[in-house]
This record gives C-alpha cells, sequence and structure tokens, in this order.
C-alpha cells in the first residue's frame, strides 16, 4: 500500500533524551538504516544541555539495551546524528533548527514528547519557517476525549494538510494486527461466513500480568479505556468488522475503519463493568481514593447490514494472569444437530493470537475413535515465524518518511472512535476491586452473560492442539 509521495530528506526528533526514544526510537533508526531506508540527516531535539557526541553516546546505550548495536550500521547512523539543545518554547531551538535543515526540503518531524508539548512545538516549528513540504508525526493519545482530540486536530491542520499528519499507534504496526486484515482478505473461504449469519460473537481480549510499572502518575491521567480500549482495541475490531477496501491506497484503508467506527453505538452506561487490582492505590503517583480503572470489559454493537445482532466484547486490564492478546470469533452452531453431541460442547471458532506469541487456530470438531458417533474438539493451528519482522516503530517510522500513511490513523477516524467511549468517560462510581493475578472482577461475567462466558487466553504451552 504504498504512496507515490516524495520521500522525506531529513528526520527530526523532539524528546531525543526521553524514555520513548531510548526504548523504541534509537533501536528503529538503526533498523532502517541496516535496511538502507534512512540515507538522511537525524536530528535529535531536547533540553539536557548536550552535544551530539552525548546524543550518540544515548543512541549507543539504547540499542545496546534494546535489541544489540549492529556494528555495520551504527557507525552509519551515528554519522547522521546531530543534536539541537533548547527549551520547546524558545524561538531560537527552532531557529536553531532551521539553520541545520537549510539542505533538506521535506523534514519528517517526530513530536515524541508529552502532549501538553504538541501546541508549542508545532507553533515553533511554523514560525521558523520549518513545516512547509513537511510531515509530522503525533504519538499518541490523540487528545483524552472528543473535544481535545478535535482541539489536537485543529492545531495539527493550522500548519499541516491531513495527509502529512501521521498518527502513530505502535499496535497497528505489529505484523499479527497487519495479518488480520490479510488473512480476511486474501481467502475467499472466509468471506461467506463473516457475517451475522454464521457469526455467533466476537472477542478481544488483551491482558497484561503486570502493573503500571512505575508510571501511576501516567496512568491515573488516562485508564485502561483511554489507555488501550479506544485506540488499540477499536482499531483492531474495525479490521476484524471493516469491508473489504475498495483500493490499495491509504484513504481507501481508512474510509472503510470510518464507516465502521460511524456504525458503533456509543457504549453504554449499562455495557461496561470497570475493575481496579488490589494494590494500585499504593503505587506512587497514584491518588490515595483514585477511581482510575486498571481493567474494563465492555460490550459493543455496530449497527451494519453485515454485524447488526453480533455482539462485540472487549476486555483489557493489568495485573491478569497473563500477558497476551487474543482475538476469538464464535461461530453458530449448524442449523439442524445431525449428532447428539453437537452444539453442547465448543463451538467452531477462529482464534487470533496476536501476541506475545503469533498463531492463527481454528476450533472444529472430529468423530472421536470407537463406535459411537461423538466426536471431540481439536484446534487447527498455524504458528507465526517472526524472523527478522520488522519490528512496530521501524515499520511504521519507515511509512512515515515514504509518506505511506496506510498503518495511521486519520482525524475523522480518531474522531469517531472517541464518540464510541465518550459515555462511559466520567464515570464517577470507584471501579470494582479484583485480586491481582486473577481475571479482573466477577461483575464482569454479566457482559457475556448467555453468551458462553469470557474466553481467557492461556500461555502458549498450554494450547497446543488436541491430538487427532
Amino acid at each position: 500500500m504504498r504512496t507515490a509521495a516524495p520521500s522525506s530528506d531529513a528526520f527530526v526528533f523532539f524528546g531525543a533524551a526521553g524514555d520513548l526514544a531510548h526504548k523504541k526510537i534509537f533501536p528503529a533508526l538503526q533498523a532502517l538504516t541496516r535496511r538502507g531506508r534512512l540515507e538522511m540527516p537525524v536530528i535529535g531535539i531536547g533540553r539536557k544541555a548536550w552535544k551530539a557526541e552525548e546524543l550518540r553516546a544515548r543512541a549507543r546505550d539504547s540499542v545496546e539495551q534494546h535489541g544489540g548495536l549492529d556494528p555495520e550500521a551504527f557507525p552509519r547512523l551515528c554519522s547522521r546524528l546531530q543534536y539541537v539543545e533548547g527549551d520547546y518554547r524558545d524561538d531560537a531551538t527552532f531557529a536553531r533548527l532551521a539553520q541545520m535543515l537549510r539542505g533538506s526540503s521535506r523534514p519528517l518531524h517526530y513530536l515524541a514528547i508529552p502532549p501538553s508539548m504538541f501546541v508549542p512545538v508545532v507553533h515553533g516549528l511554523t514560525k521558523a519557517g520549518c513545516t512547509k513540504d513537511a510531515r509530522v508525526i503525533v504519538e499518541k493519545p490523540f487528545g483524552r476525549d472528543l473535544a481535545s482530540a478535535q482541539a489536537l486536530n485543529r492545531t495539527l491542520h493550522q500548519s499541516f494538510p491531513e495527509a502529512a499528519i501521521f498518527r502513530i499507534d505502535h499496535y497497528l504496526g505489529k505484523e499479527p494486527v497487519e495479518n488480520l486484515l490479510y488473512f480476511r482478505f486474501a481467502n475467499a473461504f472466509l468471506e461467506p461466513i463473516w457475517n451475522r449469519n454464521y457469526v455467533a460473537s466476537v472477542q478481544l481480549t488483551m491482558a497484561e500480568d503486570f502493573g503500571v510499572q512505575g508510571r501511576g502518575r501516567f496512568y491515573e491521567e488516562v485508564g485502561a479505556i483511554r489507555d488501550v480500549v479506544q485506540n488499540h482495541l477499536l482499531q483492531v475490531i474495525a479490521l476484524l468488522a471493516m469491508d473489504a477496501p475498495v483500493g490499495r491506497d491509504a484513504d481507501a484503508m481508512r474510509d472503510e475503519k470510518l464507516r465502521i467506527f460511524r456504525a458503533m453505538q456509543p457504549v453504554a452506561a449499562g455495557d461496561v463493568v470497570r475493575g481496579q487490582f488490589r494494590g494500585y492505590r499504593s503505587e506512587n503517583g497514584v491518588a490515595p481514593a483514585s477511581r482510575v480503572e486498571t481493567f474494563a470489559a465492555l460490550r459493543l454493537h455496530i449497527d451494519t447490514w453485515r454485524w447488526a445482532g453480533v455482539p462485540f466484547y472487549i476486555r483489557a486490564g493489568k495485573r491478569l494472569p497473563v500477558t497476551a492478546t487474543e482475538v476469538v470469533v464464535k461461530l453458530r452452531p449448524p442449523p439442524r444437530a445431525v449428532f447428539d453431541d453437537v452444539g453442547a460442547g465448543e463451538p467452531n471458532y477462529f482464534r487470533f493470537r496476536l501476541g506475545p506469541d503469533v498463531l492463527i487456530a481454528t476450533g472444529a470438531r472430529v468423530k472421536a475413535s470407537g463406535e459411537a458417533m461423538v466426536g471431540t474438539p481439536v484446534e487447527l493451528i498455524v504458528r507465526g515465524n517472526a524472523a527478522d519482522a520488522m519490528q512496530p516503530y521501524e515499520r511504521l517510522l519507515g511509512d512515515a518518511l515514504l509518506g505511506d500513511g496506510s498503518l495511521f490513523t486519520r482525524d475523522d477516524c480518531v474522531e469517531a472512535a472517541w464518540r464510541v467511549v465518550e459515555p462511559i468517560l466520567e464515570d464517577t462510581g470507584s471501579p470494582i476491586e479484583y485480586a491481582p493475578g486473577s481475571w479482573g472482577p466477577r461483575e464482569a461475567e454479566r457482559i457475556v452473560a448467555g453468551d458462553g462466558g469470557w474466553h481467557s487466553p492461556a500461555p502458549a504451552e498450554e494450547r497446543d492442539a488436541a491430538p487427532y
């Protein structure tokens, strides 16, 4: 899904001394250099009183800790690294950047900084003349509700056309998430059954066995719904529910996603259960009486001809039994039970494991050995082989440099997704406490009452196919 747009000829990233740069950006830049996709100046901007040598030392420490130093690619990356020290509200910072960009006509600016700094940085870039024919990458969150998302879009559009804005959600750069799209539209056998006539329900669980990992102050500002439901998980639901795009360009893809987001009913208060793991309020930066959810389970309805009446269930939480993201699409039973045991056991289904291990599985029934005509459930599994696969940030930064927006979300899609969760953002009640290591509060079972209960992902070694 490549575009014919000219490639960027300089890469500028704000927040060069930050945690995101250390964990993700430097390793991605080294990987792009190794593949020959970063033949341009790379300018880091930060508040620390560094010279270029300190930035290179930071880059070395980053790649050594996150993936390993490439003895051929890293020196090439270092030769391109430059540094601008300065305050993001100071015009002099942007004047120095403009001087460094004199030989470049199409820079890509990456705002790897807190959202509160987006506006002053965009204004500073504009005032210094650094936005002409430029592109910009904005790191999520894209606002904290519909109104703030609309305000952010207005700010960005004052200096950049929509086609030059790349809202990065690393989840969309994951290979298994992309494979959802490919698997759906590259295989003819799915289309006849991928609708309300054959699909009984869809479940998506994103479980994490860890807590907030010292980021309590940040998590107090977001919570599970803002952190992963409104963006990552609604994007996955869109890939599962959308119709085939009419073309391979970025806007054709995003047009179909937008249609699905607009068809999603806003989530009603009775269709969500919020939880908070025991001990969260003791984390640094967390209010003693915090009402922020670390777990959310919700039921979603999509009002299209294809999906009317099919419930979509979403569950996300921290301090759950495993770390795994999994989709289960349950199929309806056969219209007539030829065999007595059919319909009594596990239904046919598709299962997509999106991480940390990757697989696609189909649940079926086969005859059990013996004289009786009874069956047993089996899984047909294809496991992913991710050898030398691009990491999400490498893929996304590379696409942004090429001007390919296929894996980035658009302004109207962001706003439509916020409308879906807007009614449940400001829940004033206290979340239900749950024990660390459990699957969240028991009350979450009512969300799937009468639909077979939640499917809980298991560690990979426990999900081998049944023998046959």
